[in-house]
């Protein structure tokens, strides 16, 4: 059995889930508005608009100065721009609703055994934290969707003011802890900025894969989660 004290855990698509895609969202909001434009066309504006933004002002900004408020209004008022729509007075009204939306559990929802998963957790003895590339709506929106309670701190990239997979990030939440890097795992779905980031810190890593996505040729199978409620039978078995 792994002598693991400490858990951390990534938030989007590992815990939570957008409960539409952007380009859904953002189109009801524009007509809501009177103004018409489709999902797909959204979707892929604001795709490219988020990436732009992220090469810019990488971890929304907070080296250069911005809020992340500011950016992601910045992003939203692009998205619609690049599908079309210039006025700015409904630019500006749309994406601070927008920003305003997604800290509510209305856009959001609880993967399958999350919740289950985390409250057997707390009641093994686990110490748990949230490591996540995210904003400072995170407290917010995990608050909303009723996770909140299982964590001791939630540590997002803005606060940290590194992004995984920069490994200082995780440096920073096993100091918060007080535990060593040998006695926490880290549990999320990107292999990158999960899987491979918390390893090179010394942590151990277990890394969310659903049935039919591609496996990592690198994650042997006792890392490897096909959902959430398999986590605690695979600490028990390492």
């Amino acid at each position: 059995m792994l002598r693991l004290r400490f858990l951390t855990w990534d938030v989007k698509d590992t815990l939570l889930r957008l409960r539409q895609p952007v380009g859904e969202r953002y189109a009801a909001e524009a007509r809501a508005h009177g103004v018409w434009v489709q999902p797909e066309a959204l979707g892929r504006s604001f795709g490219e608009a988020y990436d732009a933004q992220s090469r810019h002002f990488p971890n929304y900004g907070r080296g250069q100065g911005l809020s992340s408020r500011q950016w992601w209004v910045d992003v939203v008022k692009q998205t619609f721009r690049l599908s079309g729509v210039r006025e700015d007075g409904i630019l500006t009204l749309m994406a601070e609703n927008l920003y305003r939306d997604f800290c509510s559990a209305g856009n959001w929802e609880v993967l399958p055994g999350a919740s289950e998963t985390l409250s057997q957790c707390c009641q093994r003895g686990f110490r748990m934290a949230v490591v996540s590339n995210f904003d400072n709506r995170l407290e917010n929106v995990l608050s909303q969707c009723n996770l909140r309670h299982h964590f001791e701190f939630v540590l997002t990239s803005e606060d940290a003011g590194f992004a995984k997979p920069d490994g200082r990030i995780f440096e920073q939440a096993l100091r918060l802890s007080g535990v060593p890097p040998e006695q926490a795992a880290h549990v999320g779905d990107d292999y990158t900025r999960d899987y491979r980031a918390a390893r090179a810190v010394g942590m151990h890593s277990f890394l969310l894969r659903a049935a039919g996505q591609d496996k990592e040729p690198e994650v042997p199978p006792e890392h490897l989660l096909p959902t959430l409620s398999h986590l605690l039978a695979l600490i028990e078995k390492g």
